[in-house]
């Protein structure tokens, strides 16, 4: 890579942080607005020793969300041996920003909601360059509502074909694939879009990956606050809310022992609150539950499954 190239790719992943440290802002206050209780997100920036930082905004005890976080990082050093062992990458130096958000609302009928968006490249010693992107977001509902997952698939299919046809269905099943407890054998969530390690393709440019990758981060805020709004004020009790702690204990068997980036950053000694900020505020575990035949959460149970077509 000459000079020109490696100052043309430092301003393109400059335009890429500010974007993202816009949605992060943009999102939280959005969600703010929808919550209704007045709270507001919390900021804590912080700095990696190794070079880059921050900044994590929490969100606890909401009329609609009980915790969650909306997180930006920009990290950037050496490729490690591990990184590059886990990466398949060689040895040099990498930027990595990114976006990542998880919500765990209080009404057992408001879903828990995932995304992330995210922006790699990395210099290796040898002289070559590489980068991708990576993002998605799924829904994990305590109880699944045919109607929000319609919706919710739908909202997301309509992005993804402002860019290409087969985007919808190759990045649906890769987030069933991805999203997937194998020592459950079911699924976390209803899934959504997931996708990893995207590149420019001689019909896509990288300047085209990167407005798809934006659309995407923008259009959660309409998504999630329209599926607030319409579940927040329903009826529930406390075995609704039982139910809702088993299913949290799903969320943290997934994000614990299958997610690729909280394995990742747990081994790379990556800032543990902004890692573990995904972990609901109180779930449970009971031994061998069997939900009662024909029940609200049986019926959830049974689709729990890859392949089912939402839309």
């Amino acid at each position: 890579m000459n000079m020109q190239e490696k100052n043309r790719d430092t301003a393109f992943h400059q335009i890429v942080v500010e974007k993202f440290q816009n949605i992060q802002s943009s999102i939280c206050s959005a969600l703010e607005l929808a919550d209704g209780s007045g709270q507001k997100f919390s900021k804590d920036e912080w700095q990696r020793p190794e070079g880059g930082g921050g900044l994590t905004r929490v969100f606890s005890q909401g009329d609609v969300i009980e915790k969650g976080g909306v997180n930006f990082s920009k990290v950037y050093g050496e490729v490690t041996s591990l990184m590059a062992e886990k990466l398949h990458m060689t040895e040099g130096n990498f930027l990595a920003t990114g976006v990542s958000i998880v919500l765990h609302p209080q009404n057992p009928f408001v879903p828990i909601i995932h995304m992330n968006i995210r922006y790699f490249e990395s210099q290796g010693n040898d002289g070559s360059f590489t980068y991708w992107f990576g993002g998605g977001i799924d829904l994990t509902p305590h109880y699944v509502d045919k109607e929000d997952a319609q919706y919710f698939h739908n909202s997301l299919r309509k992005v993804c074909d402002l860019y290409h046809p087969n985007f919808y269905p190759k990045y649906k099943k890769w987030a069933d694939d991805y999203f997937f407890i194998k020592h459950r054998n079911e699924t976390r969530g209803i899934g959504g879009v997931f996708f990893d390690r995207v590149q420019e393709s001689e019909n896509f440019s990288k300047e085209n990956l990167f407005d798809f990758v934006l659309d995407l981060g923008e259009s959660f805020a309409p998504i999630y606050t329209h599926l607030m709004h319409k579940n927040k004020d329903k009826t529930y009790n406390d075995k609704h809310k039982q139910w809702q702690y088993l299913r949290r204990g799903r969320y943290v068997e997934f994000n614990l022992v299958y997610d690729a980036g909280t394995k990742f950053g747990l081994e790379t000694n990556g800032r543990i609150e902004s890692i573990l900020m995904s972990l609901p505020p109180q779930a449970q575990w009971t031994y061998d539950f069997k939900p009662e035949a024909n029940s609200p959460e049986e019926k959830t149970l049974q689709m729990l499954k890859k392949g089912i077509d939402w839309v």
